[in-house]
């Protein structure tokens, strides 16, 4: 099971540095109802890494993925597919990146963030964590590759557990740093605001070309091995 958790510990660190849900996260501290507000945000991230992850491994086991003979061939085709389609959206990403002297906007939701309510900001989490297609495909591939380890449910279910605690340390930190630093962190977090979103596209793109260099050489070396 360690070995399994360290191979998907560099996709969970490439979900905690990627900026948008950090500088969601961060514009709900300026609000009026920062602190609820904040937890609502956490608990709709977690909830889909969780619900995204869970079904992932719920269906590669119903496939049978992990065979005696080794991982599924077709369940590493699979993962192979995955790895193309980082490297596809690394390469979007990058297009997006603002031009030399060019002030990078941000994304229209992001304007509206202090107005929601608890159950809005839970259903963003829940939305950056689980719909979005760049964390979606880390998420699908990093349950592919628990389940082709061939663990037990249990095991499964712990390395989940982890995978999604250190995926949600990105969100949760600017929370406890506003909760511990109290007014004295507002001028901190907003450079940290304009620094995420302005840093956008490059940091995006560096993570899903790393992280899908990686998916598509292990699952390459699966279906050649």
């Amino acid at each position: 099971m360690a070995e399994t958790l360290a191979g998907v510990l560099p996709i969970a660190i490439g979900i905690v540095v990627v900026p948008l849900p950090i500088a969601a996260v961060i514009v709900m501290l300026f609000s009026p109802h920062a602190t609820r507000n904040g937890f609502a945000f956490l608990g709709g991230w977690v909830a889909g890494l969780a619900a995204v992850g869970g079904l992932t491994l719920l269906l590669a086991e119903g496939g049978d993925v992990a065979e005696e003979a080794g991982p599924a061939r077709w369940a590493s085709a699979v993962k192979l597919l995955l790895g193309v389609a980082l490297l596809f959206l690394a390469y979007r990403s990058l297009g997006k990146r603002p031009r030399q002297g060019e002030q990078p906007a941000s994304p229209a939701w992001m304007s509206a963030i202090e107005s929601y309510s608890a159950a809005k900001a839970a259903r963003l989490g829940l939305l950056l964590s689980a719909a979005n297609p760049k964390n979606l495909l880390l998420v699908v591939g990093a349950m592919t590759g628990v389940a082709l380890a061939g663990l037990s449910a249990g095991q499964n279910a712990l390395v989940l557990v982890v995978f999604v605690a250190v995926c949600s340390v990105g969100v949760a930190v600017p929370l406890a740093f506003a909760l511990a630093g109290g007014a004295a962190a507002r001028d901190t977090l907003a450079g940290w605001r304009t620094w995420l979103v302005a840093n956008n596209a490059v940091v995006v793109a560096v993570v899903l070309l790393v992280l899908g260099v990686l998916i598509l050489f292990d699952s390459l070396a699966a279906l050649i091995g």
